[in-house]
């Protein structure tokens, strides 16, 4: 059967049904479909289309039509146009020529739309749960190494000693802002576009508000043009989920060398890596390239609708078909690699002494003497400069930070203060980074702290 074809003498040719047809994609909406096609039909009982006995006998169908989705037969030798088109042949086998009343003032255009809307609000609210969970993970990491120092960097090259529960706290507030990202998705998703029709608004008077509430909306839509054409609540989701899975392949990148033998910083479980198939010694981090390797498909899926979307003329073109599979499949790798992440961040043992070793053997803490000077009123770029050449110094005689003692420190320049040589542990130095947001380690403690308390506030919000 066709929702439409008074108008054509002919049928659509066989090319067009194969090139055209959604179903083989679009039955991933049955149960969404059912669900919108339920409170149609008790809107359609309030403008007097269907009467009560009617309305329960549609509801009732749907009801079964539902339970008997989950199964394959449901959609075996099914040729229909589109999931729409599938379930409405279903509810007239069930409901006879009943069926016909389901479509009344109501278009296509707005059920996809409504469709959509309903399933994505359901994935949304999974990646919320996988991203808590996983943020929950990253701080329990933080915690247990809470005081371990590591060398922070910059362009690859260490920089500055930091602890490494403040190195995943950096990455908690990049998650942290995804997780903010996907609820205002969320936000813009939750309107009920049904009642705009195909463009100019549906011709009965329903109660919008009185179905936005039976659907769980927020609110409706404003203008009925701008529904018809509208995919911005799918973009805005895939832009977090493309953002989300840029900071997942940062992280991923980070911990893929700081596993490696170069680096020996961590350990990663046997549970999430896995070994060659000629190489007996190996331990790869095959996860975390997977995850890496991830981002560029969603960002495909991202940058695929946006061109589509870009030449659109005003209300719905049948390009908008192909919002689908790409919204599906960023959904679906989204959700995989938070569950991913979290599962290789539970596993991670870290090697305190390594990456301690490095920060301690490095002139990571040369900042720190610099700034030392300038506190005590040598001028800054005199006092960079000064902790330069004292650099140099160690890098052509072989001494390590450790190595000089305080006679030898003022002997080098006499704007150093013996007591400066304490500074030449790492630990140290970093006690004076107390601004808010810094390394010191009160800050990282109080840090901590109040992002555990705002995961227990992500949790109350799910």
């Amino acid at each position: 059967m066709k929702l439409w074809g008074g108008r054509f003498e002919t049928g659509p040719s066989e090319v067009f049904e194969r090139f055209s047809g959604s179903l083989h994609f679009d039955r991933k909406l049955v149960a969404v479909d059912i669900r919108g096609s339920q409170a149609f039909a008790r809107a359609l009982e309030r403008v007097g289309i269907l009467n009560a006995d009617e309305r329960t006998g549609l509801v009732k169908a749907f009801d079964e039509l539902l339970s008997e989705s989950s199964s394959p037969a449901f959609y075996e030798g099914a040729t229909d146009e589109d999931v729409h088109t599938l379930v409405i042949r279903k509810l007239k086998e069930k409901t006879g020529g009943l069926a016909d009343k389901i479509h009344t003032g109501r278009s296509r255009n707005e059920q996809v739309s409504l469709d959509v809307r309903l399933w994505m609000r359901g994935e949304i609210d999974q990646c919320r749960v996988l991203m808590v969970d996983f943020l929950g993970s990253l701080l329990t990491l933080a915690r247990t190494y809470q005081n371990a120092v590591i060398p922070g960097y910059t362009h690859l090259r260490r920089a500055q000693p930091v602890l490494w529960s403040h190195y995943c706290l950096a990455y908690f507030e990049m998650f942290s802002r995804d997780l903010e990202r996907l609820e205002q998705a969320r936000t813009r998703v939750n309107v009920l576009p049904l009642g705009s029709g195909a463009l100019a608004g549906s011709g009965f008077p329903f109660d919008r508000e009185a179905i936005a509430k039976d659907l769980g909306f927020d609110a409706i839509t404003r203008n009925s043009m701008d529904v018809s054409g509208d995919r911005d609540f799918v973009l805005d989701f895939m832009y977090a989920a493309s953002t989300t899975m840029l900071h997942l392949s940062r992280l991923c990148e980070d911990w893929i060398l700081y596993s490696s033998e170069e680096f020996r910083w961590m350990e990663l479980g046997d549970g999430v890596t896995s070994g060659s198939s000629l190489m007996p010694q190996k331990k790869n981090p095959d996860s975390l390239e997977l995850i890496r390797g991830k981002c560029g498909r969603v960002w495909g899926d991202f940058n695929a609708l946006y061109v589509t979307m870009k030449g659109l003329p005003m209300t719905y073109n049948r390009d908008m078909q192909e919002d689908k599979e790409p919204l599906f499949d960023c959904a679906y790798q989204l959700a995989g690699c938070l569950e991913m992440i979290r599962g290789v961040t539970e596993t991670v043992k870290l090697h305190v002494e390594v990456p301690a070793e490095a920060a301690e053997e490095s002139w990571a803490v040369a900042t720190d003497l610099a700034e030392a000077l300038a506190r005590s009123g040598t001028p800054f770029h005199q006092a960079h400069k000064i902790a330069g050449r004292l650099v140099l110094e160690s890098l052509n005689t072989g001494k390590k930070p450790a190595d000089w003692t305080a006679e030898q420190l003022v002997q080098f320049a006499p704007e150093f203060k013996p007591e400066m040589v304490a500074l030449m542990k790492p630990a140290e130095g970093m006690k004076s980074r107390e601004v808010p947001g810094g390394t010191a380690p009160a800050r990282v403690a109080q840090a901590l702290a109040d992002a555990e308390t705002r995961v227990e506030s992500y949790r109350n919000r799910l």
